[in-house]
């Protein structure tokens, strides 16, 4: 549940984020995948979501590109890059 406690608006954003992202992604994407759609998925949130999925993805691109090759959950992500409380 997105809204427990710990868990702010950051959090929720960057795992609404890294969903889209992952769906976006496939399955089991490799880094050429994950690249690609990267850009695609903060666009396809809009324009509200769009500047947050950016900056994120800017300052955590490797992450979050070993964490979707890993097929690791958004929450877990989110969490691991310190956006979320574990």
């Amino acid at each position: 549940d997105v809204s427990g406690p710990g868990r702010g608006k950051k959090c929720s954003l960057c795992t609404k984020i890294l969903q889209q992202i992952k769906a976006m992604a496939g399955d089991d994407p490799d880094e050429a995948a994950v690249e690609k759609v990267l850009g695609k998925a903060c666009r396809a949130l809009g324009r509200r979501l769009s500047r947050a999925c950016k900056w994120l993805v800017k300052k955590y691109r490797e992450e979050i590109s070993e964490a979707l090759q890993n097929g690791d959950q958004p929450e877990d992500t989110c969490a691991a890059i310190g956006v979320c409380k574990a």
